[in-house]
């Protein structure tokens, strides 16, 4: 077992490993995110340090696997370092290893072919790493500040870059008054929903009178196509650790419990190691730092339901009941966990304090805008050229992040709109792309900022499919506890499927907006409360499109399967009759009277589909191999 610090031993260890750090001429890191990992980033780092050692470079080369770089879309991502020299490398494979080592490490030269160029850069600046990457240049890194930069499962690493700094000061230099200021003085909102200020909720479990209270990690990150949380703790899993820490030792709790997916296997083991290293070296448990101050933390597993990331149904949950939401007041600050006082705050909000304790809250509250400071990191995922994890101001609009950090649609394709806050938010089209994002902006536009999840959509994206998609998921995830929620989200979807198979009329928009506005007012908690908002902001922005289906009984993207109308192209077609092979009704036949062109590039026919027959299965669409066979605008 590792020697207990106390606060004079941690600052020299500190100090120690600051001195030493990365003194090898090269330093080569290796992002282990759960994507990379997936794509063979374990074998790239174990290729990487065998073939260090086996070209005679091992004493030339620190290896380091580290957090996610947040550049998923180009992932597996190899980053090698010589002073201020970076060579940012993307979609690495193992077999690339050796040519890394002998090329660069042993000869001093990048290795071209790996290297990203930057498509809208006017030059490349070679060994600028991130600084000549527009993914980066507008992204400002705080809660990301350790990811992609230490091994997280050292705590060395994160002990040499300011690491426990900040608990330092809440143990041995601030009353649990000057904590709360300097978080108050930050501006920091809560980064899991609606945004409450941190400051408040801390204060108002610290004045609770009880023998026990609670600290409690929210890791229950569910919504579909977010992955902040869960890349914070693959990546700085120390930061939770000390800022929950603080946060006992604040409001004058003695157990912590962080509460994370069982489907997150990578996240919970780094989390595991870094609270077993955390306990050893008495940062954590008993007397800590020698201080007299005792304060544990637990990892509890979630089952993967949507509904316990709201704060009541998670605590039901964590002691052992079913996972349902319970009216409030009173609010887990004064009753929560077991009915005792307990400080509930998601990973996010966590992972910036450190920083924050550690820099001082005017230094976070210099970022942001007047209602929301600081940085906010999102999930930019969908039809986006670069999908990815991204940290930046609040104030940053929606043009900077998806066709700046995003750079922009894929394909060349139009913008249509962009899903903030997942099943919770709304759909955000043209006219709000240049508004500066934040709580309250967010809110006017008819949307919210959630946990971050950033969903992008082009021209090809149907709405109507869009808000299906979400009503179903809320259908699956509602407790069932109330009624509004329980019996509106199955209405909404019921209407939503009718429009969809063109069986809808005009009415039905009269009662998806008035079922979703009493679903709003009605629902116990924030799940059934703001499942309507892709509904409603969707039919408000493409009440268009919405009238097309009903009308027309066309969907102009293809996507709803019962309206879709599909034909052959003659030009791509040649004729091969698979199309026709998989038709279960047999409504494609060959072109009559078709004739051979003079050239005779085309001996067969091509097909065609007899509309009558049709029954929309799309076996064609899905069994071309040549993109004959297409939806019909």
């Amino acid at each position: 077992m590792a020697n207990k610090f106390s606060k004079d031993s941690l600052n020299k260890l500190r100090d120690d490993l600051k001195k030493a750090w990365r003194k090898s001429p090269y330093t080569i890191l290796v992002c282990g995110g759960t994507a990379c990992q997936s794509n063979k980033g374990e074998e790239i780092y174990q290729t990487l340090v065998s073939e260090a050692k086996k070209q005679g470079a091992a004493n030339d080369v620190q290896i380091v696997k580290t957090g996610c770089f947040g550049f998923c879309e180009k992932g597996p991502i190899v980053k090698v370092c010589k002073g201020e020299h970076v060579s940012f490398y993307v979609e690495v494979k193992p077999e690339d290893s050796a040519e890394i080592i002998s090329t660069q490490v042993k000869g001093g030269k990048e290795v071209e072919r790996l290297l990203y160029k930057d498509p809208n850069a006017k030059e490349h600046k070679a060994g600028a790493g991130e600084g000549n990457i527009g993914f980066y240049q507008k992204q400002v890194r705080v809660v990301l500040r350790n990811c992609g930069a230490i091994n997280p499962e050292d705590i060395n690493e994160y002990i040499a870059n300011d690491g426990y700094v900040a608990l330092e000061k809440a143990l041995f230099e601030w009353k649990p008054e000057d904590v709360i200021e300097q978080i108050k003085i930050s501006g920091i909102r809560g980064r899991g929903g609606a945004g409450f200020p941190t400051w408040m909720k801390w204060n108002t479990t610290k004045d609770v009178k009880s023998d026990i209270k609670y600290v409690v990690c929210n890791a229950d990150e569910g919504d579909p196509g977010a992955y902040m949380d869960r890349s914070t703790i693959e990546g700085d899993p120390h930061s939770v650790i000390e800022a929950m820490t603080i946060c006992g030792k604040t409001i004058g709790g003695t157990q912590g419990y962080v509460y994370i997916r069982a489907e997150y296997p990578l996240a919970v083991h780094r989390l595991e190691i870094a609270l077993k290293q955390a306990k050893e070296n008495g940062l954590l448990g008993k007397d800590i730092l020698g201080s007299g101050f005792d304060f544990d933390i637990e990892i509890r597993l979630g089952a993967g339901a949507f509904v316990c990331g709201e704060e009541t149904a998670l605590l039901r949950s964590l002691e052992g009941q079913r996972g349902m939401p319970t009216p409030k007041p009173p609010f887990p600050a004064i009753a929560g966990l077991w009915a005792k006082p307990t400080c509930i705050n998601n990973v996010e909000t966590f992972a910036n304090l450190p920083a924050i304790l550690a820099k001082g809250g005017a230094w976070f509250a210099s970022m942001g805008t007047p209602d929301s400071k600081g940085t906010k990191v999102f999930a930019l995922t969908g039809k986006v050229e670069n999908s990815g994890l991204i940290e930046v101001p609040m104030g940053t609009t929606l043009r900077e992040i998806i066709f700046e950090i995003g750079g922009g649609i894929k394909n060349g394709k139009k913008f249509k709109g962009v899903q903030t806050g997942g099943p919770s938010g709304g759909i955000l089209t043209e006219k709000d792309i240049d508004t500066p994002i934040d709580f309250g902006g967010l809110a006017k536009m008819g949307s919210m900022m959630g946990s971050g999840g950033m969903i992008v959509m082009d021209e090809d994206d149907c709405m109507v499919d869009v808000a299906r998609f979400y009503m179903d998921f809320c259908v699956d995830e509602s407790c069932g506890k109330c009624s509004p929620c329980r019996i509106g989200t199955s209405q909404i979807l019921a209407i939503l499927n009718k429009i969809a198979e063109g069986k809808g009329d005009e009415a039905d928009l009269i009662k998806l907006e008035t079922i979703g506005k009493a679903m709003q007012k009605a629902s116990l908690c924030a799940l059934g409360q703001t499942a309507p908002n892709p509904t409603l902001s969707s039919i408000k922005s493409f009440r268009d499109e919405y009238i097309e289906h009903i009308r027309d009984k066309k969907c102009r993207a293809g996507k709803c399967k019962k309206l879709a109308v599909y034909e052959i192209l003659e030009e791509p077609c040649i004729g091969c009759g698979k199309c026709a092979k998989n038709c279960p009704v047999d409504a494609i036949t060959s072109k009559e009277g078709w004739t051979a062109p003079a050239d005779g590039k085309k001996k067969k026919p091509p097909m065609i589909i007899d509309q009558t027959k049709c029954i929309k299965c799309a076996e064609c669409f899905n069994n071309c191999k040549f993109e004959a066979v297409v939806v019909k605008k």
